[in-house]
C-alpha cells in the first residue's frame, strides 16, 4: 500500500509542477478542470447517478465552470500570464458584491454566494444529513454536486492567476489544518467530533489544527516580508486589509471550513456505504476524497479578501 501511494503521489506531482511552473495559466486550468471533473463523477456515483450519469455530471462541471470563466473574462486559454492588476492609485476602486476583489478577475458576488451556501447547507448537512441526507431527490444532490465542483475550480483558477504564492497560501492552509488535527487527535484526542459521521475525528483535534494553520499564517507573513515572492499570500491580503484580528478570525473560520468539507464528504460515502469516493488514486483513494476540504475553503477564502482593501 505505502509503494502504491508513493508512485502515485510522485506521478501527480510530475503533472502538477509543470502546469504550476509556466506564467500561461491554461495548462493548469485546464489540469485541474480534469481532476474537478473526475471529482463531479465520483459525487455522482455516490449519489445515484452511475454509469452514464456519471460521465454526464463530470462533464457538466467542466462545461459550467468554462461557460462561468468566459462570461467573466476569466482568462482560462491566456497564452501568458495575464495576473490581473489592482486599479492605479489615481483610480478608486468600488468595493461592492457586484465588483471583483482588488487584482481579481470574477466578482466578489460569486464567493459570497458560495460561502453563504457552504456555511448555511453545511451546517444544514452536517446537522441531519445522516437522516434526510438520502431523502433528498437524486437530481438535486446531482445539481448540488455540478455547483460545488465547478466553484471550487473557479476559485482554484483564479488563486492561479494572482501567483504561485497566494495560490499555495490557500492549498497549505487545507494540508496544516489536516496535519495538525491528525497529530493533535492521535495525541490528545478525547471528545469526538461528530462519531456517527467520522469517528476519528476529534475536537481536540479540530484545536490542533487551528492552532497548526495560525502558525503557518505566521511564517507566511514573514516569508512574505523577507523573501522575493510572485504575489502576497492569503495570509499577507488578509492582514493588510483586516488587521491581526481580522486576520485570525478568518484562518480559524477557513480552518472550521475544511472540517466541514472532509466531514460532508464523510457523511456522503457514509451513505452511500463506501470506503473511497473512488480509486482513480491507487493508493489514495479518489479526487474526492483528496479535495474534500478544498471545495469550501477555495471560494470562501476568496470571499474573504473581498473585505480587503489592497
Amino acid at each position: 500500500m505505502l509503494k502504491q501511494r508513493v508512485i502515485t503521489a510522485l506521478i501527480l506531482v510530475a503533472v502538477l509542477l509543470p502546469s504550476l511552473a509556466v506564467e500561461a495559466l491554461w495548462p493548469f486550468a485546464l489540469l485541474s478542470l480534469a481532476f474537478v471533473s473526475a471529482a463531479g463523477w465520483e459525487w455522482s456515483r455516490l449519489n445515484g447517478g452511475p454509469g452514464v450519469t456519471a460521465w454526464l455530471i463530470g462533464l457538466a462541471v467542466a462545461v459550467l465552470g468554462l461557460l462561468v470563466a468566459d462570461a467573466g473574462t476569466l482568462p482560462v486559454w491566456a497564452a501568458a500570464d495575464l495576473r490581473a492588476e489592482p486599479p492605479a492609485s489615481s483610480v478608486p476602486h468600488v468595493h461592492a458584491l457586484g465588483v471583483a476583489p482588488v487584482g481579481f478577475v470574477l466578482p466578489g458576488a460569486l464567493w459570497w454566494g458560495a460561502a453563504v451556501l457552504w456555511v448555511l447547507g453545511g451546517a444544514a448537512v452536517l446537522r441531519w444529513g445522516g437522516l434526510w441526507w438520502r431523502r433528498v431527490p437524486a437530481a438535486l444532490r446531482l445539481v448540488l454536486g455540478v455547483l460545488l465542483a465547478a466553484l471550487a475550480w473557479l476559485a482554484l483558477t483564479e488563486a492561479k492567476l494572482q501567483g504561485l504564492n497566494f495560490l499555495l497560501s490557500v492549498l497549505c492552509l487545507v494540508w496544516a489544518a489536516d496535519i495538525g488535527a491528525y497529530f493533535g487527535g492521535r495525541t490528545f484526542g478525547r471528545r469526538k467530533l461528530a462519531p456517527s459521521i467520522s469517528p476519528g475525528k476529534s475536537w481536540e483535534g479540530v484545536i490542533a489544527g487551528m492552532v497548526a494553520t495560525l502558525l503557518l499564517s505566521a511564517l507566511w507573513i514573514w516569508i512574505d516580508q523577507h523573501w522575493h515572492v510572485d504575489s502576497p499570500s492569503l495570509y499577507s491580503r488578509l492582514l493588510l486589509g483586516l488587521g491581526v484580528p481580522g486576520l485570525v478570525v478568518a484562518v480559524l473560520a477557513l480552518t472550521g471550513m475544511s472540517v466541514v468539507g472532509d466531514l460532508f464528504e464523510s457523511l456522503i460515502k457514509r451513505q452511500a456505504g463506501q470506503k473511497d469516493s473512488s480509486q482513480l488514486l491507487p493508493g489514495h483513494g479518489g479526487v474526492l476524497d483528496r479535495i474534500d476540504a478544498l471545495l469550501p475553503v477555495l471560494p470562501i477564502s476568496l470571499a474573504l479578501v473581498s473585505l480587503c482593501h489592497g
